[in-house]
């Protein structure tokens, strides 16, 4: 049995916990649900050591479990997978498996254990393949089977499934189903109703740092929204809007290497119209992303903006044309950690004065963050913020006059009504002209938003077809390869 009593964090004026209880007993798949700063991430970071409380305990099988140390809780049996892995780039599969052993290692008995824990969960890991090459659901998979050879009693998992496969999705359900039916106890961070109620037999709702409610599922979706935002959020349908003349063109654009080249890659994207790329990780989508924002180049093919070829530009150039690019690594590409929200407005603004106006800076900062809901002040610095409020930054950071914007999972990790916010700045900017350009792993996002949605398959465009005509099954089976007779 797992017994959080207390749990309080305070960060600042800001209580991210507030006196929260919680109870799961072992064999348990239980979900925790909750808006973006609503305080799950800051619980399951004391809960694994990554964060001390400031009030409260933690016991595991009636055994207290010291705090603030991710070792210890390790050693207590609690493990953590978060949303990025924790793997060190650098090292092959097998030296990420070893990392956090004591004692003497006898790497060959450390082989076998590695290819049993893989051959157990259908898991497809090379023990000598280096870290960096493996795609994110791999290292999740690697770093799973790392925990498991600690003898973690408890695992969390922080949105595993943002950025991974189908197939590697459906490999994780079944892996922690199996870990559940053997008596460990699974705590499960989403924000993916879907997910929450084809997996998890209970689930915790945290609003404000406090639970609000804890419900068995199956449970009313409805009911679980309620709890998690105080009243239903309600997607509205999106205006049509009038297409213009041709934004982007693209043609017989090549880039990349190995599992993330592209071949063959003719598109073409008019003013005000949105294009969904959708494919399995790694079948080209982040690789034209990057070429068409000047950060990659290109070995062969054309690359057009308002009919200018930007051929050879680099991506001082590709932001002169209008190109805007919102990566999905909001805190590792997009912004600076420890630069303040008025910092990264004023790096944004592009000043061609030398000398900074701070008074001008933070009024700058305070418009902004009143403009676009953001949950901080001018002083906060960005990896402070959520990731649902770092997105919003992101977009007060874009430039006015945009052409041609461009973006990676722009949803990714976000909570129902964050989400909903971020798509309704960006059909603005659809309705003022902008050209988008989006990859998304949720085949919801991509058929709910798009215009048209174009299928990436081993690095090719497989299909290109209005999204009216898609449903998401039909992009799913497309997305594995098959196209309808």
């Amino acid at each position: 049995m797992l017994e959080l009593r207390g749990i309080t964090k305070r960060f600042g004026p800001v209580v991210a916990n507030d006196g929260i209880d919680l109870d799961v007993p072992p064999g348990s798949l239980h979900a925790v649900l909750g808006e973006n700063g609503a305080g799950k991430s800051t619980l399951m970071k004391i809960l694994s050591g990554f964060l001390p409380p400031d009030a409260g305990r933690i016991r595991l099988d009636g055994h207290e479990v010291p705090t603030g140390s991710p070792r210890a809780a390790l050693r207590a049996g609690i493990g953590m997978l978060h949303q990025d892995p924790l793997v060190c780039l650098p090292f092959t599969a097998l030296d990420n498996f070893i990392l956090g052993r004591e004692g003497k290692i006898d790497r060959a008995a450390a082989r076998g254990e590695l290819r049993e824990v893989c051959a157990r969960f259908d898991f497809d890991i090379d023990p000598d393949a280096r870290a960096r090459s493996l795609s994110v659901g791999e290292r999740q998979q690697l770093e799973i089977a790392r925990l498991l050879s600690l003898g973690v009693k408890v695992l969390i998992l922080d949105e595993p499934t943002s950025g991974i496969s189908s197939e590697q999705r459906t490999k994780l359900f079944s892996a922690l189903r199996t870990l559940a039916g053997e008596g460990l106890i699974v705590l499960f961070v989403s924000h993916k109703l879907e997910e929450v109620e084809e997996l998890c037999d209970t689930v915790t709702v945290i609003r404000a740092g406090r639970v609000v409610g804890e419900r068995a599922l199956p449970c009313p979706a409805d009911e679980l929204v309620e709890l998690m935002f105080g009243d239903l959020v309600v997607s509205s349908a999106r205006p049509p809007v009038e297409i213009g003349a041709p934004a982007l063109r693209v043609s017989g654009l090549a880039a990349g290497t190995g599992r993330q080249a592209v071949t063959g890659v003719d598109l073409e994207v008019r003013a005000g119209e949105v294009v969904g790329l959708a494919g399995l990780e790694g079948s080209g989508q982040r690789t034209l992303l990057r070429v068409l924002a000047g950060l990659e180049p290109a070995r062969a093919g054309h690359v057009e903006i308002d009919g200018r070829s930007l051929d050879g530009s680099s991506y001082e150039g590709f932001v002169a044309a209008g190109v805007h690019y919102l990566p999905a690594g909001r805190l590792e590409e997009g912004l600076v950690p420890g630069l303040t929200i008025a910092e990264h407005l004023t790096l944004a603004a592009r000043l061609s004065d030398w000398v900074v106006d701070w008074d001008a800076a933070r009024s700058r900062a305070e418009e902004a963050i009143e403009h676009f809901r953001i949950k901080g002040g001018p002083d906060t610095p960005a990896d402070a913020l959520s990731g649902g409020n770092q997105q919003r930054l992101l977009l007060a950071m874009m430039p006015e006059d945009l052409r041609v914007l461009l973006m990676e999972h722009p949803t990714r990790g976000l909570d129902i009504e964050s989400a909903d916010y971020v798509w309704t700045r960006l059909l603005a900017r659809r309705d003022s002209g902008t050209a988008i350009v989006f990859s998304s792993a949720d085949l919801d996002e991509l058929v709910g938003y798009a215009d048209r949605v174009v299928v990436f398959f081993s690095g090719k465009v497989l299909a290109d077809l209005p999204a009216a005509e898609l449903t998401a099954d039909r992009l799913g089976t497309l997305i594995g390869g098959k196209v309808a007779s």
